[in-house]
């Protein structure tokens, strides 16, 4: 999760530098052990009867693995649909965080500029909540956003503002290219730029935090590690690129 202030000059490349397909698997940190997998799949979705523009769709699995799945089980599957300029057009959550099982559907209408939320209880079979709130023309989810800043580029010192919305909530975050660093995950080596994107501590998020992920240096752009920090009860947990899938 996935973010129009500018630090020096920002160059925005053509969404055509998004792959047609992309398949992305990571291992989960956390305090230190494995705690689980994530898979992202990304894809052009092309016009059919029940959405007549071309777009996008980003999906991901995470699930909790080992010990940690034995302590406290994960397995959540999230859809983020786009448009073809990248802007959100709604989300699909459905998790399972132990003995929690819930369905989470946003809306993104940008004619009306209005976001729909509706979230499930999946064993009571009962709404949590349902509201409506306001955004811009143009707004993000958090992993929508991430492919839209893959076509920005930002050098080291540089910053961008992005609308994103959780469906609750709509801000301007801030993202800011910090500096470049070499990389090694399971997937190999990597030269990278490293972002933080402001999220947390009462921007879209409550919690106090912070947010960085690492793009490789040129021109695709692929996230190949991804890190929270957050308070000390909970830690930091980090996703590191292990496989990359290309059709």
């Amino acid at each position: 999760m996935l973010l129009l202030l500018f630090v020096g000059p920002v160059v925005v490349a053509a969404p055509a530098v998004l792959p047609a397909r992309e398949t992305l698997d990571y291992t989960v940190e956390w305090r230190l052990v494995t705690a689980g997998k994530a898979r992202i799949v990304w894809s052009a979705t092309p016009r059919h009867a029940n959405s007549p523009n071309p777009g996008w769709q980003a999906d991901l699995h995470l699930e909790s693995t080992g010990l940690v799945s034995k302590l406290f089980k994960v397995n959540n599957d999230y859809v983020s649909n786009l448009e073809s300029d990248l802007c959100s057009s709604g989300s699909y959550l459905k998790s399972e965080e132990g003995s929690r099982h819930k369905e989470t559907r946003v809306t993104f209408d940008r004619e009306t500029r209005k976001a729909e939320y509706l979230e499930k209880d999946l064993d009571k079979k009962a709404v949590v909540n349902a509201h409506e709130i306001d955004i811009p023309p143009c707004v993000h989810d958090v992993l929508g956003g991430l492919y839209s800043l893959r076509t920005v580029n930002l050098q080291p010192g540089q910053a961008t503002q992005l609308a994103v919305s959780d469906g609750k909530k709509s801000v301007m975050a801030r993202v800011e290219a910090q500096q470049r660093e070499d990389i090694k995950t399971p997937a190999g080596a990597f030269k990278t730029v490293r972002y933080e994107a402001f999220l947390f501590n009462d921007v879209l998020y409550r919690r106090y935090g912070h947010l960085y992920f690492w793009l490789t240096d040129d021109a695709r752009k692929v996230p190949v590690q991804i890190r929270v920090r957050l308070q000390f009860t909970i830690g930091t947990i980090t996703l590191q690129l292990e496989k990359e899938e290309k059709p």
